[in-house]
């Protein structure tokens, strides 16, 4: 067996576990305080902080995945992912619909997040359900 594929051990799995879920708490705070922002209209430099918190953790969550498994990447859970990023860069020239943009990668969030494992697995370039290497949940 190669390292790449040894079972980790409990002490490792806890600690993966346990730091990606906090990486993704860190992250809907983030996504929180900055969504709320936009929505209400509220003073830009009340929410960049929030802002800043979604955006590095949100970064570091996609590296986290890529590194476990690049498959990540043609999965619609990565393609959508990526989608999103698209949507947020639309904030710039689209500055006055900042608000329907958030909502529409909020509800992208939850169909990543929440939906079947045969949507979220599915692979775009081979047209079925793809399975990566077991992910630790978080």
């Amino acid at each position: 067996m190669s390292q790449k594929h040894k079972p980790i051990s409990e002490k490792q799995f806890w600690l993966q576990r346990l730091s990606k879920t906090s990486l993704r708490a860190l992250h809907i705070l983030g996504i929180t305080g900055a969504g709320g922002g936009i929505l209400l209209g509220v003073d830009k430099s009340l929410w960049c902080n929030y802002w800043i918190l979604a955006m590095s953790t949100g970064s570091l969550l996609m590296l986290w995945e890529v590194v476990r498994d690049w498959r990540w990447l043609i999965q619609l859970k990565g393609v959508l992912t990526l989608v999103k990023l698209c949507l947020l860069a639309l904030f710039i020239p689209l500055a006055n619909y900042k608000p329907e943009l958030l909502i529409a990668i909020v509800l992208l969030s939850v169909i990543v997040s929440h939906g079947p494992a045969g949507l979220r697995h599915f692979s775009v370039i081979h047209g079925r359900r793809l399975d990566g290497r077991k992910e630790i949940k978080g």
